[in-house]
């Protein structure tokens, strides 16, 4: 997952620089570079106060692009909440690994897997700088806003990656610190399923393009939460793809609507329809796109959401239908996003103008790694070999900490 969870740092902020050709700075690739440094060390340490370094570190870089690069004097606000929100969240997340290290003596996650377990609402102090980063509904507002506010680059790494890093934590917590399946684990996947139908149905109502897509992620991140609470190799396999899959499908969706945005100057959704009729080429990657986030087969997103499904029925009937209203609604957004754009008759104000070659490319680059259903044996290689791998890196932690 490691593995996977840099490959997708490294290949989004690429593609970020990429993408935002036009306001490319030495300031601005600087901060990109710094947030890429962080992301991979965040996704490659196995100390876990290490991890919450740079986990909170990486909020950094993200607040001087979206308040140096942000389109809206609102951008001081939007970084506010963002870092209000997940700062806030964090706070008894470092005291309970401050605890767990000192019961354990070490801040390895191999090693704290020897240490207690916990349950109850201790799992909320661990659990919450998790889940206002991914987000859950509910700690969810600061989401909107940044995305609204942030350039182009932010916007790709903030919902390709960071979500990612929220999911990621979620998993390293639950295996270092023995976290089990309770009844208030239940009751946050309840509460997590039920904020992505809601998102779902707010996204039918969103006037700004960009605040449809960051509820649509919001949606989205609500299938991985179950996957990772839940505790089962399905689980897990399904939270691990749809993070993969969404973290390129909605990088390029807010690739579309900056791209959009640049021939209409709006980002007002009734006053870009009528796409179609002189930007056939954006139209097209705008109905590529919308197919890949409702999960249409043959593409991540599908296998991402369909592997799930066998774990919530198994938990609760209600869970799984709940999350079948959340695939039908899915359908309905995106629809409804394709026709309002591209169809109808077009305003004065939109113009063709010149494609730019990077464009294209950014598109089709976001486009490729979504084949990789095709290989899904490279998700499933850590599940099958899991409690292998994980006895024998422990034991081989604890041999050289004895020989030390």
């Amino acid at each position: 997952m490691s593995s996977l969870m840099v490959l997708l740092s490294c290949m989004l902020c690429f593609l970020a620089l990429v993408s935002s050709w036009e306001s490319r700075s030495p300031k601005f690739c600087l901060s990109i570079l710094v947030l890429t440094l962080a992301l991979v060390l965040a996704f490659s340490l196995s100390n876990a106060l290490a991890f919450y370094i740079f986990f909170e570190i990486s909020l950094i870089p993200t607040l001087i692009l979206i308040i140096g690069w942000g389109y809206q004097p609102e951008r001081l606000q939007a970084g506010s909440y963002m870092m209000m929100y997940t700062v806030a969240a964090s706070l008894p997340l470092l005291v309970l690994l401050m605890y767990a290290g000192e019961k354990a003596g070490s801040l390895e996650f191999n090693l704290l897997h020897y240490s207690q377990s916990y349950t109850g609402v201790i799992l909320l102090c661990v659990f919450g700088a998790f889940l206002v980063k991914l987000p859950m509904y509910g700690v969810h507002l600061w989401l909107p806003k940044a995305h609204v506010e942030a350039p182009l680059a932010g916007s790709m790494i903030l919902a390709g990656i960071l979500l990612k890093l929220g999911g990621f934590g979620l998993y390293q917590m639950k295996l270092g610190l023995n976290l089990s399946v309770d009844n208030f684990s239940i009751f946050l996947v309840s509460l997590s399923l039920w904020g992505g139908l809601i998102a779902s149905l707010m996204c039918m109502r969103q006037m700004d393009v960009k605040s449809f897509v960051a509820y649509s992620s919001v949606a989205h991140m609500s299938i991985v939460i179950a996957g990772f609470i839940l505790d089962s190799s399905w689980g897990v396999f399904s939270a691990l793809v749809t993070m993969m899959a969404h973290g390129f499908s909605s990088s390029a969706l807010f690739c579309l609507a900056y791209f959009s945005y640049k021939k209409s100057n709006t980002r007002n959704i009734p006053f870009m329809k009528g796409t179609l009729q002189i930007l056939p080429i954006l139209s097209f990657w705008w109905f590529v796109f919308c197919c890949i986030n409702m999960a249409c087969p043959p593409t991540l997103n599908l296998m991402g959401e369909l592997l799930v499904v066998p774990i919530l029925w198994s938990t609760s009937l209600s869970l799984a239908l709940v999350m079948g209203l959340m695939v039908f609604l899915s359908a309905a957004y995106n629809m409804y996003l394709y026709s309002s754009m591209n169809h109808g008759s077009f305003t004065n104000h939109i113009f063709p103008g010149k494609n730019q070659i990077p464009m294209y490319m950014c598109l089709m680059a976001h486009f490729l790694p979504l084949g990789l259903i095709l290989k899904s044996d490279l998700f499933n290689f850590f599940l099958e070999n899991k409690e292998y791998l994980c006895y024998h890196s422990s034991k081989s932690v604890i041999i050289s900490k004895l020989q030390s």
